[in-house]
Parts: structure tokens; C-alpha cells; sequence
């Protein structure tokens, strides 16, 4: 009984309890609940991903069932339920839970009404493509491994993700006395948001909201409340309001109306949204329904709420949104694990996170490239320099019978070799910085020693590597390894170097899985919806665009009309080698449409522009637009109505003309639309709309102009070239640089100005009526002092012009200032330019 008691232990009970439930806690935490801030998993997301890999279950290769998935995860990784793989594997394959899913499904997966999803054995999987950019590189030494949970196997501590994955595809948990929701975002916008951070550590949360202006949810919807956004973007906590996005149509001969809801707030399930609403008409909360059917099919949701007759719609939608989850609430907390501690985030402090993270990762991938390299290039050096001793070597192995024996002689003997750094157009300092293994060349002497290595590679060599054009191969092979170890060494050494290659590969990301915004963000007030244009008042603003595709747009009355002659005032700080390219007059509630001078057409809204003073150079176009290499925007157009009546008229540099009819430019496409096709060494100069009876003038760069009637150009499809609209001299190197479109009505004048800045008005009765494709008349006197004719515009006494040059000066002016003269005349100085300094554009206002 003695011995038995010696081994009894006292314990406080509490204190055990206290630390059994922190442990336990901690395990949950860690293990379970909380997601990495690096690669935004959870363990068991990231064992899923692993075990593809190892099975090979990528986005490029065939579906695999399942349940061989889960059957892997559970018996080498996650120590748990196969039901719990098997609805984490759902949940990561369903484009309704996840922004960016990570899993390819093939089969059923649940549906938005809460069905569930088939049994593990009727399903197929792989990888989505996005998860290859979160597993890229796990072969190369990038992240540390762990043994699994019986010492068996090797996973991965984390992923070397080359995504945000957290911020795009947030995360939600319950763990130990905390909890994670952290939503989705936009990937562009979170990789926008993250080379901002890289060019500069210090912005605020505020600048940070230019790029991420809030989350950006899977099913849409819309979210209001912008206040609280910046409160959970610098906090961490905070919580915003969602809505589902409704329509509503009128049939006015029935006199009802209906409410169509096409859009839900993020894990809303529709079922159960639809079941509401029948309860709330049958218990008379909700009054005036006539008909509530679920029409959603493959195309998507619609739910159909028909009003009676007489009663407001507003009513029945106001307590649609406050009855039922057609309006909800989301309450963000971006918690996760922080070196190994669960933490509370700010955005910042998770985008800071993320790139730490990438920093580790092309780091540790830039020293195995490294030593790879340096293995390979010692083989080679070994190779050159035993083809530099081949009769030698054959010598050596003809004397001996014995294997052994032969590489024990290649290996002590010294080797003459010639100036190395001559035969492979070296420099002696670039080769001894990279610290070749083994390398011999550092000791550059007639006593070379090949490495074991080295020997093995020589024995194995082929005969047809003995030929001179083998030789001189290897030499070249050797010489781009050593220039590509001299530069992965520059990454590892050089801060720039390491950022260029995060900053790039983000880049690259971008252009792969760029999409648009699901998501509206607009405020909340008076209980109404309020857009964003709603927030912008009506005003006239001027929209400047750079060469180097730098967009902005000021207040037009920042500029005071100055007299003729003046020598303007500065509109915006350019880059070096920067000019502006292109300028217009709009409203901020206009639509423009975006012509490139490659014939494509962008669409763009006002108020989407970023605002900017004049010392400021604007943000690059291909945030708003995403424009094609080599391709610049060359025309914008206002248009805020399409009609059947109108056609658009296009005009191209060498002359080409063609009719479209509007509407067949009505349908806004993110990636834009081919607006008429260009022939190589041409460009897209001109567009404006044209009606029945309208006159079409066409200036060249050299003072000469055709006008005709538009009926002369049939109406074509948009992948067209049209048809010739002048006829140009072939000696002499013109273009067309202006297009205007004359009203039946018009009688006023037409407006000229040249690169040098002399204009003139010309009445528009002196510019006759000629045929199509002629060659045209002289509309003013092109001279070495005038420089070239650059536009031209319509204008009335009481008009007043902007002119902005390729230095960003302005001036804005009225028209009556300016004499009208003939055709055949030089002009007067519209504007004082400085040297090389050119007048590139010019608006009515």
C-alpha cells in the first residue's frame, strides 16, 4: 500500500482544469478554427490542397472521385471525420461560398437553397487554377514540412502562395472564445492594393480604401454603410449592411408592377428567404402581395413578387428589407494566425503580412535555384574541361579495367587547362562574385582537379558530345548559367531586385484572374438606396489622359477665361517623356465611350475617374480599362442614349470611313468590343454621331478637308473597315487628324488650330460639298510657322474652347475672340508655345 501511495500526486483541481482547457483551447485555435494570415487556410483546407498535389489532382489534369481524396486527407493528414473533409472539399467548390473557389467540382455540389451536395462517391474533383498559384513552388524549398499525426508522412507548415487568399476569398471560424468572418474581396483590387503597399509602406487604411473600397461578395448584392467599412478595415471589427438586388418592372395595362430580386446577400439561403416571405403574407405582416414564385434557374436567381393593384411598391420593398433577410447584416472580424498567435488585423497589417510572407518564400526559392544552379554549372565546367583533355581522359580509361581505378586517376591528376575566362567570354571578377561549388575557376592555374561529381558526369558523357558544335553548346550553356546565377544572386542581395520579383509575379496574377466588381458599395440614407453617381454633383469637369496612360479629371472652373494670345496656365504635372494625349469636356454623370486606336471599344463612367488638382498626374487608365499591349485610347465619345436613329461615324488616320448604327454599342463588356477593324499602320482617329441628312468633313494634318454627305457611307457590322473617305496625295505623307459632323441646320463655323497655335474660324458655306474619296480642298495654309493642323471643331459666336498642349498648359477662351476669315489663310496665335512645345487637343464647352 506504501509503494502505491508514493506514486499519488496532489493537484489543485482548478489549476488543472485551468490549463487542460487552455490546452484544448490552443488546439482548436490553432489547429481547427483560425486561418494563416500567409496563405489565408485553415489546416484542413490546407491538407485538402496537399494531398492533391501528391495525387497529382491539378487543374490541368482529369477529375479524380472524391472520396479518394478524402480517403488520403483522413489517412495521412487530418486526424479527423471523413464528413469533415468531405463539406470542407463542397464548401471550397462552391462558387456561391467562395469568391475564387479553389476546387473544381464536378457534379452536384449543394445549391444556393441549401441542398446538399451528392455523397463523396458520386463526385469528382481537381484543382481549380487559381489553387495551382497557392501551391507553385512547394517543390522548391519554400516552406518548411511537419510530420503528420503519427510521424508517418511530411505536410507542409504552410502554403507559398503567391495570391492574398485570405483577403479574396475571406474566412469565417469558431474557435475558443473567439471567432474569425473575415469576407471576400475582389482580386484585383487586393493585388492593386498590394503593389500600392510595395511602391509605399506607409499609406494609410484611407489610400488603401482607393483600391479596396470594401468586400466583394460571391452571390453580388450590395452593401451600404462606407463608414463601417473604414472602421473594419482599421480596426478590424466592424459590421456593414447587405441587401439583395431587386428590379422593378410595370405592365401599364394591367397597372401592377412586380419586384424581381436577382441578387442576395452572401450566404443568404433562398429556400428559407422565400419561406419568409409566404409566412409574412399569410401571418399579414406583409400586405399587397399578389404572387410570390421562385423562377431561378440555371441562368440564375429570380424571385418574382407580383404587387396589386394600387399599392405602393415602395412599401412592400422597405418591409421586404426589413422583415426578412433580403437585408442583413455582416459583422467582420479579421482575425487570424499571426506567428502563431491568434490575431487582430487591420487590412494594412494583413497586406504587410502577405508580403512578408513573399518576401520568405522568393527568397528561400532564389537560394535553391541557386545551389541548382551551381551544381549544374560545376557539371558543365567538369565536361568543358575534360573535352579540353578528351585524348588524355580516353587514355586513362583505355589503361584500366577496373572502374574504380580509373576514376581514382582522373581524380589525383592535375589537368592543364587554357585561359578558361577566354573560352567561355568571361569576366574573371563577374565569375569569382558567384561562388561556384567546387569551382576550379576561381584558382585559374594548370592544376585543375575534378570533383567526384565532376568524374561521375565525364564517364557517363555520350560520344556525340566529343564534336566541336557539342563543345561550344555546353560553353554557351555554361555562360547562361552563370549570367542567371549573377542575377538570382541579385535578388537576394538587393532589396529592389526581391520587390521587382513580388511586384511582377503579383502583376502577372492580376492579368490572370483580373475580373470586375460583383458587389455594389453605396450609402444608406433616409432608408433609401443611394448609387454612387447620386453622391457626385452635376458639374463640367475636364478629363486629361496622358501618352503614358495616366487619366484624371479637374473642375473646368479651376480655369478663368484668359484672351486670345495668352500663354495658358498648367493643368497637369507630367511624368519625363510624358505628354497629354487626348482631352474632353463632360459632365461627371456622363458615360464615355472609350475608342482605342486599335479599333476596340472601352466603356467608362465620369465619376469612376479619380478627381485630381493640377499638379497631380492621375492614375493609370488600365485600372478603369483593360487595355491590350501597344494599345491607347485615341477618342472619346459622350454618349448617354443609344436610339435606333443614330448612327455612330468612325474615321481612321489613312482615310477610311465608316457608319455603324448605335445601338449595336449599347451593351457594356468588360473586356470591350471591336468597334471597327483597323489594317496594320492605321489608326482610329475620329468618332461622332451622325443622323440622316448630316454632313461629314474630314481635316488632314497639311490643311486640306473633304465634306459629303453622310448617305454616301452605307451602315456596316462593327468587324469592318469601311470605306475610303479621302484621297490622299501618295507623295506627300498626310493623314486625317480631325472628323466633324455638320447638322442639317448648321451655318455657323468651323474652328481650325495648329500644332504651333494659330487658329482661324472659317464659315462652314466655304467648304463646298464634294463626293466621297476625293482629294479634297484647302481649309487653311499649312506653313513651317503654323506647324501642322492638329483639329478642328464647330462652333457658335458664343462658344468658348479649352486647348491644352503636349506640356499640360491650358487655355480656355471665347470663340468671338477669334476673326472669321476664308479657307486659304494662315490664322492668328491662338496661344503662346513655348520650344517644343505642341498643341495636341482641343474641346468645346
Amino acid at each position: 500500500m506504501n509503494s502505491f501511495a508514493k506514486e499519488i500526486k496532489l493537484i489543485n483541481i482548478e489549476e488543472e482544469l485551468k490549463n487542460s482547457y487552455l490546452d484544448y483551447a490552443m488546439s482548436v485555435i490553432i489547429g481547427r478554427a483560425l486561418p494563416d494570415v500567409r496563405d489565408g487556410l485553415k489546416p484542413v483546407h490546407r491538407r485538402i490542397l496537399y494531398a492533391m498535389y501528391i495525387l497529382g489532382n491539378t487543374w490541368n489534369k482529369s477529375y479524380k472521385k472524391s472520396a479518394r481524396i478524402v480517403g488520403d486527407v483522413i489517412g495521412k493528414y487530418h486526424p479527423h471525420g471523413d464528413n469533415a473533409v468531405y463539406d470542407t472539399i463542397v464548401r471550397l467548390a462552391q462558387d456561391f461560398s467562395l469568391r475564387y473557389p479553389l476546387i473544381n467540382g464536378q457534379g452536384n455540389f449543394g445549391s444556393i437553397d441549401g441542398d446538399s451536395a451528392a455523397a463523396m462517391r458520386y463526385t469528382e474533383i481537381k484543382m481549380s487554377k487559381i489553387s495551382q498559384e497557392i501551391i507553385n513552388d512547394l517543390e522548391k524549398n519554400t516552406v518548411n514540412f511537419l510530420s503528420n499525426y503519427d510521424g508517418t508522412e511530411k505536410i507542409p507548415e504552410i502554403m507559398p502562395t503567391k495570391i492574398p487568399n485570405l483577403l479574396i476569398n475571406g474566412s469565417s471560424g469558431i474557435a475558443v472564445g473567439m471567432t474569425t468572418n473575415i469576407p471576400p474581396h475582389n482580386i484585383t483590387e487586393v493585388i492593386n492594393a498590394c503593389l500600392a503597399y510595395i511602391n509605399n509602406n506607409t499609406i494609410t487604411i484611407k489610400e488603401l480604401m482607393n483600391y479596396i473600397p470594401g468586400p466583394d461578395f460571391p452571390t453580388s448584392g450590395i452593401i451600404y454603410g462606407i463608414d463601417e467599412i473604414e472602421k473594419a478595415y482599421s480596426t478590424g471589427k466592424g459590421k456593414i449592411f447587405l441587401r439583395g438586388r431587386v428590379k422593378i418592372l410595370k405592365d401599364i395595362e394591367k397597372r401592377y408592377k412586380t419586384i424581381i430580386i436577382y441578387e442576395l446577400p452572401y450566404q443568404i439561403n433562398k429556400s428559407k428567404l422565400i419561406e419568409k416571405i409566404a409566412n409574412l403574407i399569410k401571418e399579414k405582416k406583409i400586405q399587397g402581395i399578389k404572387t410570390l414564385r421562385d423562377e431561378s434557374d440555371k441562368d440564375g436567381i429570380r424571385i418574382l413578387i407580383r404587387i396589386k393593384q394600387d399599392i405602393s411598391v415602395n412599401v412592400i420593398l422597405n418591409n421586404l428589407y426589413k422583415l426578412t433577410p433580403l437585408q442583413t447584416t455582416f459583422s467582420i472580424k479579421m482575425v487570424s494566425l499571426h506567428k502563431g498567435k491568434p490575431t487582430l488585423m487591420s487590412l494594412k497589417n494583413i497586406i504587410k503580412a502577405f508580403i512578408s510572407h513573399r518576401r520568405e518564400i522568393v527568397i528561400r526559392r532564389t537560394h535553391y535555384e541557386i545551389n541548382k544552379a551551381r551544381n549544374k554549372a560545376h557539371i558543365l565546367e567538369g565536361l568543358i574541361v575534360a573535352l579540353l583533355n578528351i585524348k588524355e581522359i580516353i587514355k586513362i580509361i583505355r589503361s584500366s579495367k577496373i572502374l574504380e581505378n580509373i576514376k581514382e586517376q582522373i581524380y589525383l591528376k592535375s589537368w592543364k587547362i587554357p585561359n578558361i575566362f577566354e573560352i567561355f567570354n568571361l569576366q574573371e571578377k563577374k565569375t569569382l562574385n558567384i561562388y561556384l561549388t567546387n569551382s576550379n575557376l576561381i584558382k585559374f592555374n594548370d592544376n585543375y582537379h575534378f570533383s567526384y561529381k565532376q568524374i561521375i558526369a565525364i564517364l557517363e558523357l555520350k560520344l556525340h558530345k566529343l564534336t566541336h558544335l557539342e563543345h561550344k553548346k555546353l560553353c554557351m550553356e555554361y555562360e547562361n548559367l552563370i549570367y542567371k546565377i549573377t542575377n538570382l544572386i541579385k535578388i537576394i542581395n538587393k532589396y529592389e531586385s526581391l520587390m521587382k520579383v513580388i511586384y511582377d509575379e503579383l502583376t502577372l496574377i492580376k492579368k490572370e484572374f483580373k475580373d470586375n466588381r460583383k458587389t455594389e458599395i453605396i450609402l444608406n440614407k433616409n432608408n433609401s438606396i443611394i448609387q454612387k453617381k447620386d453622391l457626385i454633383n452635376h458639374e463640367k469637369v475636364i478629363i486629361t489622359l496622358s501618352y503614358q496612360g495616366y487619366i484624371k479629371y479637374q473642375k473646368i472652373t479651376e480655369y478663368n477665361i484668359q484672351h486670345r494670345g495668352g500663354k495658358g496656365k498648367l493643368a497637369v504635372k507630367l511624368k519625363d517623356n510624358d505628354f497629354i494625349h487626348k482631352i474632353l469636356i463632360a459632365d461627371t454623370h456622363d458615360n464615355i465611350l472609350c475608342f482605342s486606336n486599335k479599333g476596340h471599344l472601352y466603356w467608362l463612367k465620369v465619376y469612376d475617374i479619380p478627381e485630381a488638382n493640377r499638379y497631380a498626374k492621375g492614375k493609370p487608365i488600365i485600372n478603369f480599362i483593360p487595355l491590350k499591349k501597344e494599345e491607347t485610347i485615341n477618342v472619346f465619345l459622350v454618349i448617354n442614349n443609344y436610339t435606333n436613329n443614330s448612327n455612330l461615324i468612325m474615321a481612321t488616320a489613312k482615310g477610311k470611313v465608316k457608319k455603324t448604327n448605335l445601338n449595336k454599342f449599347n451593351k457594356p463588356r468588360s473586356n470591350g468590343i471591336i468597334a471597327i477593324k483597323i489594317k496594320k499602320n492605321d489608326s482610329l482617329i475620329g468618332v461622332s454621331i451622325v443622323n440622316k441628312n448630316d454632313k461629314i468633313m474630314l481635316f488632314s494634318s497639311l490643311g486640306k478637308v473633304v465634306k459629303f454627305n453622310e448617305s454616301q457611307i452605307k451602315s456596316m457590322g462593327r468587324n469592318t473597315i469601311g470605306v475610303k473617305g479621302i484621297n490622299f496625295l501618295k507623295k506627300r505623307k498626310d493623314y486625317v487628324v480631325s472628323l466633324i459632323v455638320i447638322k442639317q441646320k448648321f451655318q455657323k463655323n468651323i474652328f481650325t488650330i495648329t500644332e504651333n497655335g494659330y487658329g482661324k474660324c472659317t464659315n462652314n458655306k466655304n467648304f463646298p460639298i464634294k463626293s466621297r474619296s476625293t482629294k479634297g480642298i484647302i481649309s487653311m495654309k499649312i506653313n513651317k510657322r503654323n506647324g501642322k493642323l492638329i483639329g478642328s471643331l464647330r462652333v457658335r459666336d458664343n462658344d468658348q474652347i479649352i486647348i491644352i498642349t503636349n506640356m499640360g498648359t491650358l487655355i480656355r477662351i471665347n470663340i468671338s475672340e477669334i476673326c472669321v476669315v476664308g479657307r486659304n489663310t494662315k490664322g492668328v496665335i491662338i496661344i503662346k508655345t513655348k520650344i517644343n512645345e505642341k498643341v495636341i487637343g482641343l474641346q468645346k464647352i
